[in-house]
């Protein structure tokens, strides 16, 4: 049975229906059509999936949608702000920190929980706090570099 629950997500509130096993992850890409978070693993090992809830990061594929009712969500499409990207965004770009796109929302989230939770980590902080998220293309020494890198532009 399908039942109404709003989301915030991004500062802004999405009214939508949804049945008591929805995910969190359908619910944003297939009804709130904010696709940033990525389908991986579905089993909470990869960390594509990863938005923030209340400022914390949480694997949305693992998440109920009801249980997001109430929370304050952040996707990655929620960080630019006002035509400019997030130092974080830049970061990746500009060190090489991605490639295929599929591990960088969630790592980017992952990491400005970090930041926002401790301004100035150790890259062997940064490395534990994205042990969460897996990545098969950069080797992970471009993703810390870009994190340590943002951690000064904040």
């Amino acid at each position: 049975m399908r039942q109404p629950i709003t989301l915030r997500i991004n500062g802004q509130d999405y009214d939508i229906f949804v049945e008591g096993r929805t995910r969190l992850l359908d619910a944003i890409r297939d009804l709130c059509d904010l696709t940033g978070a990525k389908e991986g693993c579905s089993t909470g090992d990869c960390g594509a999936c990863t938005v923030l809830m209340n400022g914390n990061p949480i694997t949305s594929c693992l998440t109920f949608a009801i249980a997001a009712q109430g929370q304050e969500l952040t996707t990655i499409e929620g960080l630019a702000q006002n035509g400019h990207l997030h130092p974080l965004q830049e970061a990746f770009m500009q060190l090489g920190g991605l490639q295929c796109g599929i591990c960088t929302p969630g790592m980017i989230l992952s990491a400005k929980a970090l930041l926002d939770a401790n301004p100035n980590p150790t890259k062997e902080e940064i490395r534990f706090a994205l042990a969460g998220n897996l990545c098969r293309c950069t080797g992970y020494q471009k993703i810390v570099e870009a994190v340590a890198a943002a951690s000064q532009r904040l």
